[in-house]
């Protein structure tokens, strides 16, 4: 990419994009094309069709999704997989369509079978039966990894695909009802502390691991491989380590400053026993992870604090 290349971030005010967005920024990229939800609805495909005819990017990061916890991945299965599937078709053919340089298309951890060997690996992909809870969230990442790999194949679109694992960071979703289980763990220990109540209720067993990737790192490693990845198969994106939910509620009650008792509501689902992503492939790339967890645990609270307001409304 050159620096007067221009980049259309889709989803850029998402946790996600917005850090892909800070990325560019400090390299001096200066011309990047945006659209909010409301000035384009990705899941219109006429509108995104236009939208590609009048900008012309030449080059396209998908990290736009309808994203959610277990709660709302199995309450609003509908529309997981409706409006995922709409988003990512419609992008991806436009980009095709107006002969876009390179496209990055950004999926989910959870595309993996349930049961699938640890840590995992790119071609444990369709070995297996998914997660039922984010089976249709799943589909949909699925779908858009294979149509990348056939516009691949069939016209030599340079469309590549990245699996992050779970991610926390700036401009995290704090809506209990629809977050992931660390920003959830955050509002909840810091609500818990500012009222003086005597323990937090934390959702399963506490058994199951988990990886977590900082998204500003995230972003790093997608413009990593954006200059020097053109390959057909998917990147795994993570750190390569894992730990229990209940170390990482013990680390963010301890981060919060939250001196009562942790109990656990194991009526509530555990998800999926594992998921540790195989980053050797990234590794052998010559990307590595820099912000470990308790550092960026640390720099999200601060940014709780800081857009407290707009967070919890």
């Amino acid at each position: 990419m050159e620096k007067n290349s221009k980049i259309y971030i889709a989803g850029h005010r998402g946790m996600v994009g917005s850090a892909i967005a800070r990325g560019l920024a400090r390299r001096g990229f200066e011309n990047i094309v945006t659209r909010t939800s409301s000035e384009l609805d990705l899941r219109n495909q006429q509108a995104v069709a236009d939208f590609f005819v009048e900008e012309k990017p030449e080059y396209v990061f998908l990290a736009a999704a309808k994203v959610g916890g277990i709660l709302a991945n199995n309450t609003y299965r509908g529309e997981f997989l409706y409006d995922n599937l709409m988003m990512e078709a419609n992008v991806v053919h436009s980009a095709h369509l107006n002969s876009v340089k390179k496209l990055m298309f950004l999926g989910s951890s959870c595309i993996y079978p349930k049961m699938a060997p640890q840590p995992l690996r790119e071609d444990y992909l369709l070995t297996g039966l998914l997660e039922e809870t984010n089976e249709p969230y799943a589909i949909a990442k699925i779908a858009g990894i294979k149509l990348c790999e056939a516009y691949h194949d069939q016209y030599g679109s340079n469309f590549i695909s990245v699996m992050p694992t779970n991610l926390y960071g700036y401009g995290d979703n704090y809506d209990l009802n629809k977050s992931h289980v660390l920003p959830a763990l955050i509002r909840k220990f810091h609500e818990a502390k500012e009222e003086n109540k005597p323990f937090v209720q934390a959702w399963g067993t506490g058994s199951p691991m988990r990886e977590f990737l900082f998204a500003d790192d995230l972003a790093e490693a997608c413009l990593f491989l954006m200059e020097t990845y053109n390959g057909r198969e998917l990147v795994n994106i993570g750190t390569g380590e894992d730990l229990s939910i209940k170390e990482l509620t013990e680390l963010v009650g301890k981060t919060t400053g939250f001196e009562g008792e942790i109990k656990w509501d194991t009526t509530k689902p555990d998800g999926t026993p594992r998921k540790l992503m195989d980053v050797s492939k990234l590794h052998g790339l010559g990307w590595k992870h820099t912000v470990e967890l308790p550092e960026g645990i640390a720099l999200a609270y601060q940014d709780f604090l800081k857009n407290q307001e707009i967070y919890t409304v």
